[in-house]
């Protein structure tokens, strides 16, 4: 590769940090294919977007040769095989039977809402019901939670610190922690029906899935789950907070909250961007980008782009769902989608119902959270029970 060209922004500037979806719009008009140190190459417009996500033979996502991702860090054809193992675990058959479940958590923590007084959303609500979600779905035990909430709090800090070396060791402790539950079911009864056991019995190949495999293949769905759905929760509660008359609508139109769900976090996305590594040359808006070199696509710019969604800035329950970027696009789709729709509408339509009020704390200013991460770190709300 030739020598990298001057920085065109620094994603980890204050004036980017405190307010990230401003900045990202700012960049998507000013320089919608800029270089950085820290990113590299990032993608700001849906259209250059929605490009490297429906041509994964150039724009790959095998970004890491040193930890090896199944299969979201998998290029085809392996890619292919492993994707056809996991889909059926978001089926609907499998959603059916994890409803009551999910259904009970949101009730149950929305039950435990004081009657009227302040809340802070993120720590009492958003990061318990991500990780009960998350356990029940999985078919973990309940004395897991408290290892994996202090495990989400130290990869946060690692992670906004940008410690490698804590980094790696934080994955090393999680990885145990699913390992655990792998040899706590070897053991077990071969007919039990729970996702982490029939893990250990799938084929890929003709040949049963490896302990590392399973294991990568958990950590992406497990890591994912945990940040993206508190974030979400998040996002939606501070968005409802603000929007008395919409409360009131999908209280009264319960049948709108998914697509409710999915305009919110078109608006303000609680994963921010993916990364990719060419395999060829191309030409992006006009600047040469070469083999080898990493990309970065911004879902919180793309789903914002003016030139796709009329009067992008404002909440519409009448967009083109096929527009929205909220779960990628393409052959790397987020196959947990159904599951997190399923979820998050649970979550909107229990807040619903056990309020009748929900509303910002006056006096008190949310912290937004810091890129990798998404919404919001601490959010105090009003809330009055119905």
């Amino acid at each position: 590769m030739s020598q990298s060209p001057p920085p065109d922004w620094d994603p980890r500037s204050r004036t980017v940090l405190d307010d990230q979806i401003g900045a990202y719009d700012d960049m998507r008009h000013k320089c919608p294919v800029a270089y950085s140190d820290y990113l590299h190459w990032s993608l700001f417009r849906h259209g250059d977007v929605l490009r490297a996500v429906l041509d994964p033979a150039t724009f790959s996502n095998a970004v890491s040769s040193a930890h090896p991702s199944v299969p979201n860090g998998m290029d085809p054809p392996a890619h292919t095989a492993y994707r056809r193992l996991i889909e059926p675990y978001f089926g609907p058959s499998q959603l059916a039977a994890y409803e009551p479940a999910c259904r009970r958590i949101a009730h149950d923590l929305a039950q435990g809402l004081p009657a009227a007084g302040e809340v802070e959303w993120m720590g009492q609500f958003a990061q318990d019901c991500a990780l009960r979600m998350l356990s029940a779905f999985m078919g973990w035990p309940a004395d897991l939670h408290e290892p994996l909430r202090e495990w989400t709090r130290k990869n946060q800090l690692a992670t906004l610190a940008g410690d490698r070396q804590a980094m790696a060791a934080i994955a090393f402790e999680f990885d145990g922690y699913i390992r655990a539950q792998l040899e706590a079911r070897r053991s077990a009864s071969p007919d039990e029906a729970d996702v982490t056991s029939r893990l250990l019995r799938e084929t890929v190949e003709g040949r049963p899935l490896a302990d590392e495999e399973i294991v990568s293949i958990v950590r992406n769905w497990t890591v994912g789950e945990l940040s993206t759905m508190s974030s979400s929760m998040g996002i939606l509660a501070h968005f409802l907070s603000t929007h008395r008359e919409l409360q009131q609508q999908l209280r009264e139109q319960p049948a709108l909250s998914t697509a409710a769900t999915d305009e919110i976090l078109r608006l303000d996305a609680p994963l921010i961007a993916n990364r990719r590594i060419l395999r060829k040359d191309v030409e992006i808006g006009g600047r040469p980008l070469e083999a080898g070199e990493r990309v970065t696509l911004v879902w919180a710019s793309a789903n914002r782009d003016e030139s796709v969604f009329e009067d992008e800035h404002e909440f519409r329950l009448d967009r083109d769902p096929d527009l929205n970027l909220l779960y990628g696009a393409g052959i790397h789709v987020c196959p947990g989608a159904p599951l997190a729709r399923m979820q998050l509408t649970i979550v909107m339509q229990a807040l619903l119902e056990r309020t009748r009020r929900i509303a910002p704390v006056e006096g008190k200013t949310p912290v937004k959270a810091s890129y990798p991460a998404s919404g919001y770190s601490w959010l105090p709300l009003w809330i009055e029970r119905a």
